[in-house]
């Protein structure tokens, strides 16, 4: 790996949001020459230097890059919001200058042990618990990715002893190099974010490359029970362990006799070299039961299984796995409860921005329910969400983009009960007005937040705030 403070290049940086800059500042740290580009004509190059302010080698372009740079340049960082199709990137293409995503190069340079997580649903809650695993255990831990911390604002940070764990989108995927954790996981895949990879097949596969580069000495954590990532399995060269909620695996991290358990070859040793030891047969440590954990729902159970194989093959004792499992509340904007006003119960999911997860967010609802959906098209069908209502939903309140595609839709299904809405505080309005005592009203919107949001954490905090305002008599 390249060394903090000695990377004499010249290097373009794709984009000027918070990926951007931290990338730029961690290659400013570093001794290279950034030129920071925006395609966005309205970005405000004074605002951006100012950011910067501190460094000297730093350039801004916005609008249009000159080729003619290109010929002193010696590779790309890209901001996972810019898509590898971009047309400037056709540039850097014909001219093998090599496009790293910002993982790359904050992987590139930091050090420690590295836990990777990916998967269509359930990413953000499983790294969280991971983190809190590892912040439990040692000192030097980090929890970055798409969990709201870029990588690269904490690279030069580590040390040959910290313990690093990553939520990694797909977007982040695309443009990987030598990105090898010691640990990845793919939790599952269902169709999404199909506007940016166009098949459901690449995008599937776009995911299995946060393994690509690992040896068969690391681990891949795949999940058995859904068909797509139980296949990496074959494909991966890394060794595959898998996680189940509905088998009882004769290796693994499953469920027995509603107990969260390791069941493994591979004993932890602190005098083996790899801190394991291979036994002939399977030993056993059961974790946490289902009535242990705090959260509730089988997305869930599923999310604790790989966060405990994670843990545990990155050399966490199963005594320090089980006490934070047993204390974690979970995550913000993820089914997560508001208040309750009128005796109607308060529902922010905002982190249900496609289907699946979406799906999730109705099947823990134990009310009648006031649903509030829509937001950016990202071409993914709402079927399966729309069935997934069970004569739960009471009334479908949409917004956004998508909100006639979802309506044509439920009405394909029998669903009449809909209601369209400018806006997120109109439909919330809405629902307190329709809600009975003993229902539910539930973001949970199936859709991304772009558009009407920056995205789905204003989107969670303006509900909450909205929720919060409404009165009580």
């Amino acid at each position: 790996m390249m060394q903090i403070m000695d990377l004499n290049k010249r290097v373009v940086v794709a984009g000027t949001g918070k990926s951007g800059m931290e990338a730029a500042k961690l290659l400013l740290k570093s001794g290279a020459e950034v030129i920071l580009f925006d395609e966005n004509e309205k970005a405000d190059k004074v605002e951006i230097l100012l950011q910067l302010k501190e460094y000297e080698k730093v350039g801004v372009v916005i609008g249009k890059l000159d080729e003619s740079l290109l010929d002193t340049v010696d590779f790309m960082v890209i901001s996972p919001g810019i898509s590898i199709e971009a047309p400037f990137t056709e540039a850097f293409k014909e001219r093998s200058i090599p496009i790293w995503s910002e993982i790359e190069l904050a992987y590139q340079m930091s050090r420690g042990k590295l836990a990777a997580i990916t998967g269509t649903n359930g990413k953000t809650t499983t790294t969280a618990l991971v983190g809190e695993i590892f912040a439990n255990y040692n000192t030097s831990s980090f929890t970055v990715g798409n969990i709201g911390i870029p990588y690269t604002s904490i690279a030069d940070q580590t040390t040959e002893n910290s313990l690093t764990v990553a939520e990694i989108s797909s977007f982040q995927l695309e443009t990987i190099v030598e990105f090898k954790p010691d640990v990845s996981a793919v939790l599952n895949v269902t169709p999404d974010h199909l506007n940016r990879h166009h098949t459901f097949e690449c995008y599937r596969d776009t995911k299995q490359r946060i393994a690509e580069n690992q040896t068969k000495e690391q681990i891949c954590i795949l999940n058995y029970d859904d068909e797509h990532t139980r296949g990496m399995g074959a494909k991966v060269p890394a060794t595959p362990v898998y996680f189940s909620r509905k088998e009882a695996l004769e290796e693994g991290i499953c469920l027995k006799d509603r107990t969260l358990t390791i069941r493994t070859r591979m004993v932890q040793d602190s005098s083996a070299p790899k801190g394991f030891r291979e036994t002939d047969s399977v030993e056993e440590y059961p974790v946490l039961t289902i009535d242990e954990m705090r959260l509730l729902g089988a997305h869930n159970v599923e999310n604790y299984l790989a966060a405990i194989g994670i843990a545990y093959y990155m050399g966490i004792p199963v005594e320090v796995i089980r006490k934070v499992c047993m204390d974690f509340k979970g995550v913000e904007h993820r089914i997560e409860y508001v208040k309750e006003v009128k005796g109607v119960a308060y529902y922010n999911d905002s982190k249900g921005t496609n289907p699946d997860a979406a799906i999730k967010g109705i099947q823990a609802m134990n009310r009648p329910t006031l649903l509030i959906g829509g937001g950016y098209d990202k071409k993914v069908p709402f079927d399966d969400w729309i069935l997934s209502f069970d004569g739960k939903v009471r009334y479908l309140v949409l917004i956004g983009q998508t909100a006639d595609l979802i309506a044509e839709t439920a009405r394909k299904y029998g669903f009449t009960d809909i209601i369209f809405e400018e806006n997120l505080e109109a439909a919330v309005n809405t629902c307190y007005r329709l809600a009975n005592s003993g229902d539910a009203v539930l973001l949970s919107p199936a859709c991304a937040s772009w558009g009407q949001f920056d995205n789905y954490e204003q989107r969670g905090d303006l509900f909450k705030e909205y929720v919060r305002n409404l009165p009580e008599e």
